[in-house]
């Protein structure tokens, strides 16, 4: 294992130690809302502390962009940015719905190069370094092999901070329905993207997530022989929070069954992203 991935997954299980014991006394939690259903409470903020802290203490120039504290360091100057989401699924961690998880991923020079995504619940860590291959818990992992859609199991998030695109996302949700063996929502972005590329999802979709939501998923998905891209199939989806990932042959067929649901209002972000 690369030294810097090391360092990601103590960091990852330092986070993931921190929600198992606050998990056990889930009503003296203090929580707050941040936004229209998105709720954050003190164990984001002390997983996100305990994650930095492992994070600068071998490598103080790195720049960090986390979810709870924002941007952290010299970006300009740093070759290094880490991309932190200390606890993604937070409603379903404050129900005691046991789907979430730890996040965390390294750019080097504006490129994904390593990622954790760690399942504190089921104590699945998920890693990966670029040209170094995917893995569960040290056994190599691959997407799926199937290739049509009407036998796969597909992954999504229904949109719930900005419901701008509320109608269009139904309407992509009407289409596939019918068209695939199930549609499930557990409610952790990073996880979702994890079972893609360990192939219990053959694909997943979603609009409106943050970087932190995503980068350490595409990186897995990318090192288990899948493809991710945003709503037209381009790399742009951590500038647009819109995504499709997919084992090579379901990933084209999604793209092709949400193209005509694609409004000129999720068109134009995905522009506006690619200029970017």
């Amino acid at each position: 294992m690369h030294p810097m991935l090391t360092i990601a997954v103590k960091a990852a299980r330092r986070a993931g130690s921190i929600i198992n014991q606050a998990s056990q006394n889930l009503d003296l939690l203090n929580v707050s809302k941040k936004s229209h259903s998105d709720y954050v409470s003190e164990v984001d903020g002390a997983a996100e502390d305990a994650v930095i802290k492992v994070l600068l203490a071998a490598y103080p120039d790195h720049a960090i962009l986390a979810e709870e504290s924002g941007h952290r360091g010299d970006e300009k100057n740093s070759e290094y940015q880490w991309i932190i989401d200390p606890l993604d699924g937070t409603t379903n961690f404050l129900h005691g719905f046991p789907k979430y998880s730890v996040s965390i991923a390294v750019k080097h020079k504006g490129v994904l190069s390593h990622a954790v995504v760690y399942d504190p619940t089921n104590n699945e860590l998920f890693t990966a370094s670029r040209g170094g291959g995917a893995f569960l818990n040290d056994r190599r992992i691959r997407v799926s092999k199937r290739t049509r859609l009407e036998d796969c199991l597909i992954g999504t998030g229904i949109p719930f901070r900005d419901l701008t695109h509320l109608d269009a996302y139904i309407a992509m949700l009407k289409d596939i329905i019918p068209r695939t063996a199930g549609i499930r929502r557990p409610g952790s972005a990073a996880l979702d993207l994890a079972y893609v590329a360990n192939g219990r999802y053959d694909g997943f979709w979603e609009i409106g997530l943050a970087p932190w939501d995503m980068a350490a998923g595409c990186l897995l998905i990318t090192e288990a022989g899948g493809l991710v891209g945003d709503l037209e199939g381009n790399e742009t989806q951590l500038e647009s929070g819109q995504i499709i990932a997919g084992n090579p042959k379901i990933f084209g067929q999604l793209l092709q069954v949400i193209a005509p649901h694609l409004t000129p209002a999720l068109i134009e972000v995905q522009q506006s992203a690619r200029s970017q």
